[in-house]
């Protein structure tokens, strides 16, 4: 196995928020407060170390959960850089704030997602 090439990792995440999309056009329905339980998908690119690991998930959920508690349970709007919650600016969010994330997914419901990657 060489140790040049690049391994991609994920590991999926949950947490419960409400919001509202107050740049939407009066009378849609999002700019009313709502929630959903967010799926989050973090994707981490690296080489193998010598533990056979890109990284340890225990370490992704010591690195990343801090991170999502942050929004767990929270009204998104409150919290800064998120005062327009949608699905793509919440995973702009993230990624920002994951260290040697290479893509954040992040699933409103079973059939709407936003992506970024580096």
């Amino acid at each position: 196995m060489t140790n040049t090439a690049y391994t991609r990792i994920g590991r999926s995440y949950s947490f419960e928020s409400a919001h509202f999309l107050p740049k939407v056009p009066q009378g849609h329905r999002c700019r009313n407060l709502h929630g959903h339980t967010y799926r989050v998908d973090v994707v981490i690119k690296g080489t193998i170390d010598l533990r056979g690991f890109v990284k340890d998930f225990a370490e992704m959920d010591e690195q990343i959960q801090p991170i999502l508690n942050q929004i767990d349970h929270r009204l998104l709007n409150e919290v800064q850089g998120l005062e327009n919650p949608t699905a793509e600016i919440i995973a702009h969010w993230l990624l920002e704030r994951i260290a040697n994330c290479e893509t954040v997914r992040v699933w409103e419901n079973d059939n709407c997602w936003a992506e970024v990657s580096r």
